[in-house]
């Protein structure tokens, strides 16, 4: 009674549940990574800051420092009890010898970098760093999702975006909460506002949920290019190296996968979050599968049939399936799973508004399924249409290569022998419409005419005898029927 009740359950927690996406680099004076020795200023240290550098600094406790250069633009931001003063000649242990130590963390994080966001259903979960996966786009805050940056933190991220606006359920910033986009619009005209965010982009805020139980699609498809641009900048513009068969690219992704990835087509009866808990708590909990990780939404892109020829655009749900093996093994385990699942599909998948799915292996294998019906690696109705197409183009080619001469004989003379008979009816039926001279009864003149119409190429069978006078061609007469 476990799983229905825990169905039941999350069917009323309303029709979708909430994102939480954590802004990850920080500011912070007291952030080692945020200088250039790698480490944080000491008491004989002389701090610098660039001249033209933009910068909001967080500092969480007191510095004693030799000598400190400040920014022409910026600010300092101080917890209780924070600040700095002049070095009292006590010096810390590791920091005898003067040095010089300059803030490098720079204005350069950007919105859309999706290495830079932790996704999680709970603020909880955030601090527990229970991290959800996800395709690229979805990585970066979508259109529902309730975005954290973590108080008592500083910050500065470009927010330059291809839409006009970026649109958030809410916002939480240095420990204030916006759910609307009015109140934010205010936060937002404030210094320190302009100095954490910068670029040509604004924030829209709904705070409401996704109101579609089957899901809402993340909406960050028209910034796909510059979130795989931040994505792939740290790594030479390109993705990496694969050792799998056939890779896949899932709806969303930025680069090829060594995976698994199921397409489901819907009724109004499916409900994303049921069965994002079906698949976790019958299959993903299973010990075996212990090194999958798991990514299901709506997305929306071209459907295929049998995932080669293009069927239709429209929205779907996606899961995509990785695992841990590497090498000749890498996906190989996504499989053995997806297997499972779509068997599971095929059993129960109308219980869930499930109407048809297809998987896709980086083995190169595909399977479909429809309904409650049994699977298979094509499906019969495939199987036929493609039987047939091949019949098809197999009789069309025997046909054209017996029109025109090149095959004398096969197995389908005498029904191409007859198809030959009835298309010269036809063109015979032709001539005849328009009415024909019979030279039994016609001038001289009209009959070199109408001997001169045949081609000097022609046989003396074909035209008849040179000393016949009267000669026309009888559709009913076969030459080759007579001599067989």
């Amino acid at each position: 009674m476990k799983t229905p009740l825990l169905f039941i359950f999350l069917h009323l927690l309303g029709p979708s549940r909430a994102v939480y996406k954590q802004w990850i680099p920080n500011t912070n004076f007291e952030n080692a990574s945020n200088w250039n020795q790698g480490r944080v200023p000491c008491t004989n240290d002389m701090v610098i800051f660039g001249s033209s550098e933009v910068v909001s600094v967080f500092v969480q406790s007191p510095h004693s420092l030799a000598d400190m250069h400040l920014p022409l633009n910026g600010e300092f931001i101080m917890a209780p009890g924070a600040g700095f003063a002049a070095f009292d000649g006590n010096y810390e242990p590791g920091c005898e010898t003067a040095s010089e130590i300059k803030f490098t963390s720079s204005g350069s994080y950007e919105w859309y970098d999706p290495t830079l966001w932790h996704a999680a259903i709970s603020l909880e979960d955030l601090e527990r760093g229970k991290y959800m996966f996800s395709v690229d786009e979805e990585r970066v805050p979508c259109q529902y999702d309730n975005v954290f940056f973590q108080p008592e933190t500083s910050f500065r991220v470009n927010i330059e975006s291809s839409e006009q606006m970026i649109r958030l359920r809410s916002i939480s910033i240095m420990g204030q909460k916006f759910t609307d986009s009015d109140t934010l619009a205010e936060y937002m005209k404030s210094r320190s506002a302009k100095l954490q965010f910068h670029g040509q982009g604004a924030f829209q805020l709904s705070n409401a949920r996704c109101p579609d139980k089957s899901g809402c699609e993340c909406g960050n498809t028209a910034d796909h290019h510059r979130i795989c641009a931040a994505l792939l900048q740290n790594s030479e513009g390109r993705c990496p190296a694969l050792t799998c068969k056939s890779p896949l690219k899932p709806a969303g992704h930025c680069c090829e996968i060594c995976g698994t990835v199921i397409s489901l087509e819907y009724s109004t009866g499916f409900d994303i979050e049921l069965y994002r808990n079906r698949i976790l708590h019958t299959f993903l909990s299973l010990p075996k599968n212990a090194g999958v990780q798991m990514a299901i939404s709506k997305v929306h892109g071209p459907r295929t049939f049998l995932g080669l020829l293009p069927r239709s655009s429209e929205s779907f749900i996606q899961i995509m399936l990785m695992d841990n093996r590497t090498g000749s093994q890498s996906g190989t385990h996504t499989e053995e799973l997806a297997e499972d699942i779509m068997r599971d599909i095929a059993e129960h998948g109308e219980s869930f508004g499930i109407v048809r799915g297809s998987l896709q292996a980086a083995t190169g294998n595909y399977w479909s399924t429809q309904g409650a019906g049994s699977h298979s690696r094509v499906t019969t109705a495939a199987m036929l249409i493609g039987s047939f197409l091949i019949l098809l183009l197999l009789f069309g080619t025997v046909l054209l290569l017996y029109k025109k001469g090149i095959l004398r004989s096969s197995p389908c003379a005498p029904l191409l022998s007859r198809w030959k008979r009835m298309d010269d009816l036809d063109s015979l039926g032709e001539a005849m419409d328009k009415g024909f001279d019979n030279p039994m009864f016609d001038t001289p003149s009209s009959l070199a005419a109408l001997e001169g119409a045949y081609s000097v190429e022609e046989t003396p069978k074909e035209m008849g005898s040179k000393n016949t006078q009267v000669y026309y061609i009888n559709p009913l007469y076969d030459e080759t029927e007579l001599r067989t």
